[in-house]
């Protein structure tokens, strides 16, 4: 959408820059668990969690490569970055989505509680992805069909697709 009017511009400039606060908070805290987790998250991390964080939808290492040459100025090269996700991932501030080979910013970096096993569910038209926590219940009845039928489960991570409610409003 094109702004018309000129509070339009001004209200897109306001929320691009009520984003760019947030990212920071996140990236902020973000880098405080890595201190209290012995580790440090560089300039280049903070870049490409930044990234994840401002997308609002999963990223492949090559699409970060872009992101970070068109938006920062700054080329990383994608084993780099391929690196740099591994430890995002290790410091539970990232997740891959295995069946897009596509990376996301966890939702609940700035969280206090326990982390669950995360479950996506990923917009086949539009790329977004939401992060929820099915109930341990399910979860443990999963698992133990799994178990049952003598099948060794590498992660129980789901990865949905469908359609998110503003695209199936479009269909």
């Amino acid at each position: 959408m094109v702004p018309t009017h000129q509070s339009q511009v001004i209200s897109l400039n306001l929320f691009e820059k009520i984003i760019v606060r947030k990212v920071q908070a996140i990236v902020e805290h973000a880098e405080q668990q890595c201190k209290k987790n012995g580790v440090r998250l560089t300039e280049k991390r903070k870049h490409i969690l930044a990234a994840l964080l401002h997308s609002g939808k999963a990223l492949s290492a090559y699409e970060l490569v872009g992101y970070c040459k068109e938006q920062l100025g700054e080329t990383i090269p994608a084993m780099s970055v391929y690196r740099i996700l591994g430890f995002l991932q290790s410091q539970q501030l990232v997740h891959k989505l295995d069946l897009v080979n596509k990376y996301i910013a966890c939702a609940h970096i700035t969280c206090h509680h326990k982390h669950a096993v995360s479950q996506f569910l990923i917009c086949k038209q539009c790329q977004r992805v939401k992060e929820i926590n099915l109930r341990d219940s399910v979860i443990h009845s999963l698992l133990q069909e799994v178990y049952d039928t003598d099948f060794e489960l590498d992660s129980p991570q789901l990865e949905i697709n469908g359609l998110c409610g503003s695209c199936g409003k479009m269909k």
